[in-house]
């Protein structure tokens, strides 16, 4: 979005815009991520296999979401469409699918219904990042994605809280309900308190005074001949593998393993895991900051050091037969592990030309979900039912040995990534 266009009319208060805002993302990443802590209960009552889980809890919200998100994106984008509705829509689909959820009574129903949640959350982030770089000045805009974001980290908390307590007291099917339900009324708080800003005469203004716009192709050739931004997304992508595959087995695992309920499971490593990610989510982006200012290699390097320090911590935890003392040492890698959003893709808009900015954000973002978000939750449950056989009930903390010395993947990535930066961002200018 340009700048003529990000100052069309607004009398709203941008507090008022993102405090909206970060609600409907929490309830995006609630109704997202609950699934992972009714996971053993689902499993339990439907009689799934770990690779059931896998899919369920991964691609098949993944691939709908991911491939869905570009073409939502550029369909926000366009000066007629109203963001704010189209948020709220969005809403509505995904947290009736949510509550739709708990009236399954099969696989193949659960799957399709998780595949309606993936659908609506699509339309989430692409409308509502469009809608606060409209609002947000350019020097409070990185601020207002951060208040936005932390969405993410509260929502997950929320999930694992809400849904253990929930599963433990009504069973996982009210769980779906409750937590669904309550997001369609939000929607129409959204259409009550929000407006969209745009005009068709401010973006008709705007537009004479601004550059030919890339096409998708040149876009794409654009972002490709970075070679560091590649390595960035491979990077990220990694990232992402663990992060969702790790989020899904890990609560799996200290049921499965250490006996506790969805309940105790959600209320404990909802509570450490959530502090710890919205820790590490502040001190990768105050980190970049401070040292990047002295070299801009330094960007990435808190990343890379993170998932480096985090695999011996992560095998470690993982070891502990005491529940207690495998979710203390957990909290440090996770806290590691959430070093990289901010610098992460702070640097991929500083690596393209700013007509190709948003091209890369949904390049980064399309990879990192449907290779994170997709094939995590699925590759780790296809190798435990693989090694179940010679494990037993162990399957999913060997699983978990494995995972976390994948760990090496992304600080590789980031280490190559960051050694470009100063080269490549000094032709791409401010």
């Amino acid at each position: 979005m340009n700048e003529a266009t990000a100052r069309a009319p607004n009398t709203q208060p941008l507090g008022l815009v993102l405090a909206v805002l970060l609600v409907v993302y929490v309830f995006n990443f609630l109704d997202r991520q609950i699934v992972n802590i009714l996971a053993e209960p689902i499993r339990r009552d439907l009689g799934l296999s770990d690779t059931q889980i896998g899919l369920m809890t991964g691609i098949a919200f993944a691939a709908f979401y991911t491939f869905l998100g570009i073409p939502i994106a550029r369909f926000a984008d366009k000066p007629s469409t109203n963001r704010v509705g189209l948020i709220a829509g969005a809403l509505i689909v995904w947290s009736g699918m949510t509550a739709l959820c708990g009236q399954a009574q099969s696989f193949l129903q659960l799957l399709l219904a998780r595949i309606g949640v993936g659908v609506g959350e699509a339309g989430c982030s692409p409308a509502a990042h469009s809608l606060i770089a409209d609002l947000a000045p350019p020097e409070k805009r990185a601020s207002a994605m951060a208040i936005y974001a932390l969405g993410i980290p509260v929502g997950t908390l929320l999930g694992m809280l809400i849904g253990g307590f929930l599963a433990d007291t009504y069973g996982w099917r009210a769980a779906f309900v409750v937590v669904g339900l309550p997001g369609i009324l939000l929607a129409g708080a959204v259409m009550l308190l929000l407006r969209d800003p745009r005009s068709a005469a401010a973006v008709r203004a705007a537009s004479t005074a601004q550059p030919r716009t890339l096409s998708n192709r040149e876009a794409l050739a654009e972002i490709l001949g970075s070679r560091a931004y590649v390595l960035l997304v491979a990077a990220g992508s990694a990232a992402a593998f663990l992060s969702y595959g790790k989020a899904t087995w890990t609560t799996i695992f200290f049921q499965r393993t250490h006996g506790l309920s969805a309940g105790e499971t959600g209320f404990w490593f909802g509570i450490w895991g959530g502090i710890a990610a919205i820790i590490g989510t502040f001190a990768g982006g105050w980190l970049a900051d401070r040292f990047g200012k002295v070299n801009r290699q330094h960007v990435l390097t808190a990343p890379a050091i993170g998932f480096a320090l985090a695999v011996p911590l992560a095998i470690a935890s993982y070891f502990m037969t005491d529940w207690r003392w495998a979710l203390a040492l957990l909290m440090i890698p996770t806290l590691l592990n959430s070093l990289y959003y901010g610098p992460c893709f702070s640097s991929a808009q500083g690596l393209v030309k700013p007509e190709a900015r948003a091209m890369a954000s949904a390049v980064l973002l399309f990879s990192q979900n449907l290779i994170g978000l997709g094939l995590g939750p699925l590759f780790f449950g296809m190798l435990s039912d693989w090694i179940k056989p010679v494990a037993g009930d162990e399957s999913v903390r060997w699983v978990l040995y494995g995972a976390a010395v994948i760990g090496f993947v992304p600080a590789w990535f980031f280490w190559r990534a960051s050694l470009r930066l100063n080269e490549e961002l000094d032709k791409k200018g401010p």
